[in-house]
């Protein structure tokens, strides 16, 4: 519905704007030889008709928006709506003479003054839909924001997860009398890592390759925790790694990963991490095996359903999550525009 009819407030005072314009098309288009108050009582019953043919620009304006390679269409469009407009103002004054036998206006200058007022309409309702374009992207901007806190505070909770220190401590204090240069290692990887979730603090997207250093941090972790049971294979493209992308976006998919995957294989098994650039997008995909015979865990549907809306409130219908098993093997697929790929390629 168009905004104008959405309520009543509205649709009063948009008729009421018309009081003053009826007065000055009636001024401007009255013929010397009439009187005001005929040529008033013309143009008035044209002008509500009218009035109502001014809002259709609203739906106009919705299914061709301004774009630079739609300016011959738009132009046809707009000049053959305005030249319509114009003769409907001019046909309905010319009506409401005959019918009441007073002297009918300017025609010409009425089909010219109806054209620039409907174009005027068309014009204030796209920056009507520009504005609403804008709150709404201020809108999802807003809500990006508070998704990005939650998922900030959700990994700083996931970091310092007792069960997830605890494992990492036992593992660092088994090693301790068997392996010291392991344990140290694993402190200084396990102190690393939360160093660079932590400087993550405040910025909502960060280049492709920082997300991906933060993985590996975490996968570090686990590495020296699992042992040869945790392999890693990394296929990164290089020209994606400028590529924004909300931070901490994929941390609970490689967590998952790993929790919920490799975790589960008394033999353990690879995580494949592959990025490769597509037609103005990046395709991210994360590849674990796992046991098929294993109860799915409540957490990973969670996970991946924040994940979905983190990408649904970023980039709207330009981007996409899509997982599937088969075969031992769980396989996410993320898509998401690059706008910095595409200014490079072009």
């Amino acid at each position: 519905m168009h905004p104008i009819l959405s309520t009543r407030g509205r649709f009063v005072l948009y008729l009421a704007a018309w009081v003053p314009l009826t007065g000055l098309l009636a001024f401007v288009s009255k013929r010397p030889q009439a009187a005001w108050l005929p040529a008033a009582g013309a143009i008035l019953p044209a002008c509500v008709v009218f009035a109502f043919a001014c809002l259709s620009p609203w739906y106009i304006c919705r299914v061709q928006p301004l774009r630079l390679s739609d300016v011959t269409r738009l132009a046809v469009t707009w000049t053959a709506a305005s030249a319509c407009g114009g003769t409907l103002l001019a046909g309905g004054a010319l009506l409401t003479a005959r019918l009441f036998a007073v002297p009918a206006p300017d025609l010409g200058q009425l089909t010219l003054l109806g054209a620039v007022l409907y174009l005027l309409s068309a014009g204030l309702h796209y920056t009507a839909l520009a504005a609403e374009a804008s709150r709404a992207a201020e809108q999802r901007a807003a809500e990006a924001r508070a998704l990005a806190r939650d998922a900030e505070l959700e990994a700083m909770r996931m970091q310092l997860n007792p069960h997830f220190l605890f494992n990492s401590l036992h593992s660092i204090a088994a090693l301790a009398t068997q392996d010291g240069p392991r344990a140290r290692e694993m402190c200084i990887r396990l102190s690393d890592f939360l160093r660079s979730s932590l400087a993550l603090s405040g910025r909502e997207n960060i280049p492709l390759r920082e997300e991906l250093a933060l993985v590996r941090g975490y996968l570090s972790v686990e590495q020296v925790r699992f042992g040869a049971r945790l392999h890693v294979v990394e296929l990164i493209d290089p020209v994606c790694q400028d590529c924004p992308i909300p931070a901490l976006l994929l941390q609970p998919l490689v967590e998952n990963a790993v929790k919920h995957g490799i975790a589960s294989l008394l033999e353990g098994g690879e995580v494949r991490l592959s990025v490769s650039p597509g037609e103005e997008q990046v395709l991210l995909t994360i590849e674990n095996a796992f046991d098929p015979d294993a109860p799915a865990p409540a957490r990973l549907g969670v996970g991946l359903t924040h994940v979905r809306r983190r990408l649904e409130v970023t980039y709207g219908s330009r981007a996409r999550l899509d997982a599937v098993a088969q075969h031992g093997a769980y396989r996410i697929e993320l898509r998401f525009p690059c706008e910095q790929m595409k200014a490079d390629h072009g």
